[in-house]
């Protein structure tokens, strides 16, 4: 167990090293408010904090970073959530006063925010739309041979499906079609979509449309594939202002990461509802292990989405905290009232 006076001075040097991103010495903490210790009782602290394995000293300074387990220490016993201003409340309101649509707006209108007020890497996991209703279905032409399905839920989610037109299907015979899909799916949830198709609207279909047999076999194929729910990124560069990124093998291996979408979406859904913070090597990634990653859910128990702030290990872990409370709780709120 950590003494009242290691306690302080291990607070002291996390948040200075935070801000300024250089080692932090025994003089530079004595002169701080509330530091009642000569720089030799410090020095001491900090030989046994290293010992202990909190702190690690650097080539280039006689002064001490803490380390990985510093900052979880730091992070599970001493992190204090930052006050929000009210300009910065207001800022995250704002962008659900603007009568926004679609759910996918609102949610990366908030990444753009998030990144914004945090100025680190800001990641969005749509929530699961499979049990989204259809609300409207829309076929588009594109061209002779192509159109865009357009298929809208109850939540504001909207589908786009490419399709095959075959020659000589009428815009008459599209509108018919989109008639009948309106007239057999609406309510029907996405999942259950591609079933209801091939079931129900198949035959009706070509009954009304006789040339309806190539798209029919098109849209079967493309609301056979289940999607996650997408990822949304805002700020993605914001890593390369941070010192521990000048690094290009570091920041090449980092963005390969984040253009695999499939893997971020393992690698960032939470283990529960909470806040949670994962630290250099508990991301289990090698890209990650200069990194802290903080994710929190959004939505309610039958859809959440997630929100994950990646930074550097040595993150403004108090700001981010706050920010990323705040704006879970209000897009949660945004989203249920438009269910």
């Amino acid at each position: 167990m950590l003494t009242n006076r290691q306690l302080q001075i291990l607070q002291v040097i996390v948040d200075d090293f935070v801000m300024s991103a250089q080692p932090v010495g025994s003089r530079q903490i004595s002169k701080k408010e509330g530091i009642t210790y000569s720089p030799a009782t410090i020095r001491n602290e900090m030989a046994d904090l290293e010992d202990l394995g909190f702190l690690e000293k650097t080539h280039t300074s006689s002064g001490r970073v803490p380390s990985e387990k510093g900052y979880r220490f730091y992070v599970d016993h001493l992190l204090q959530p930052q006050v929000m201003t009210a300009d910065e409340v207001s800022q995250i309101q704002s962008v659900f006063k603007r009568h926004i649509v679609e759910a996918e707006q609102l949610i990366k209108e908030s990444a753009n925010i998030l990144s914004e007020l945090t100025t680190y890497t800001t990641i969005l996991l749509g929530p699961d739309v499979k049990k989204h209703k259809v609300k409207k279905f829309q076929i588009v032409p594109l061209t002779e041979q192509t159109a865009v399905a357009i298929i809208v839920t109850d939540n504001g989610h909207v589908e786009n499906r490419i399709l095959d037109l075959p020659p000589g299907l009428s815009p008459g015979d599209i509108e018919k079609m989109v008639n009948i899909l309106n007239e057999r799916l609406l309510g029907i949830p996405l999942q259950d979509l591609h079933f209801k198709l091939e079931l129900e609207a198949f035959e009706v279909l070509k009954q009304h449309v006789s040339t309806a047999d190539a798209i029919i076999q098109s849209l079967l194929q493309a609301t056979s594939e289940q999607k996650e729910g997408k990822v949304y990124y805002a700020g993605k560069m914001n890593m390369l202002n941070q010192p521990e990124f000048h690094d290009l093998n570091k920041i090449r291996m980092l963005m390969e990461l984040m253009d695999r979408d499939s893997q971020i979406q393992r690698l960032f859904k939470p283990f529960d509802s909470g806040i949670q913070i994962r630290i250099g090597s508990e991301n289990n990634h090698l890209a990650m292990e200069n990194c802290s990653v903080i994710t929190a859910s959004f939505g309610n128990s039958d859809e959440q989405g997630t929100i994950a702030i990646i930074g550097p290990t040595r993150m403004d872990y108090q700001r981010v905290v706050t920010v990323i409370d705040v704006m879970r709780r209000v897009l949660s709120n945004a989203l249920s009232l438009r269910q």
